[in-house]
């Protein structure tokens, strides 16, 4: 197995870890927050898909699918263009109500368009600087081992939050 394949792979096991924690539930289940200081499924899966978009564009230097294919509008959320998320309060992960279509269409949408970037990456590209804010710079295999990271992450915590609604 190659680099992209290996990739391609992994980012294939986030798709499929989304939609056995997203698909069959109603948008009521989906924004249930176990405690207040929780997130939702629907913010887990919004945020960890934002992410996707916003640092693997960033990466590859194209625009983000967010902004291009309408999904920010779709959404309708009441947060800057450039929110994924991060660091966002307890009111502001309140405010993320979605359908599953809406969620899994975005998700599928960016997983699609990471496949097409990642298709064609070789090992000499895993050691090409993506971002010079930090120190050390950071590379784009440590980039994208980031966003899996968050995103297994993320994944696991909706297949979490999954269970205790059907439990309840």
């Amino acid at each position: 197995m190659n680099s992209a394949g290996l990739l391609a792979d992994t980012f294939g096991r986030v798709r499929e870890a989304v939609h056995e924690a997203v698909e069959g539930l109603s948008e009521d289940e989906l924004s249930v927050r176990l405690d207040p200081d929780a997130n939702s499924i629907a913010w887990l899966v919004w945020h960890l898909t934002r992410i996707q978009d916003d640092h693997l564009a960033g990466a590859f230097g194209t625009e983000q699918l967010w902004d291009t294919d309408g999904w920010r509008d779709r959404f309708g959320l009441p947060f800057p263009a450039a929110a994924t998320g991060y660091g966002q309060t307890r009111a502001q992960v309140a405010e993320v109500h979605a359908p599953a279509e809406l969620l899994l269409g975005y998700h599928d949408a960016v997983h699609a368009r990471t496949q097409e970037l990642i298709g064609a990456v070789t090992n000499a590209d895993l050691d090409r600087v993506v971002d010079t804010a930090w120190d050390p710079p950071v590379t784009l295999g440590v980039r994208l081992v980031s966003v899996l990271a968050d995103d297994l992450q993320h994944a696991g915590q909706a297949a979490y939050v999954r269970g205790a609604v059907e439990r309840r």
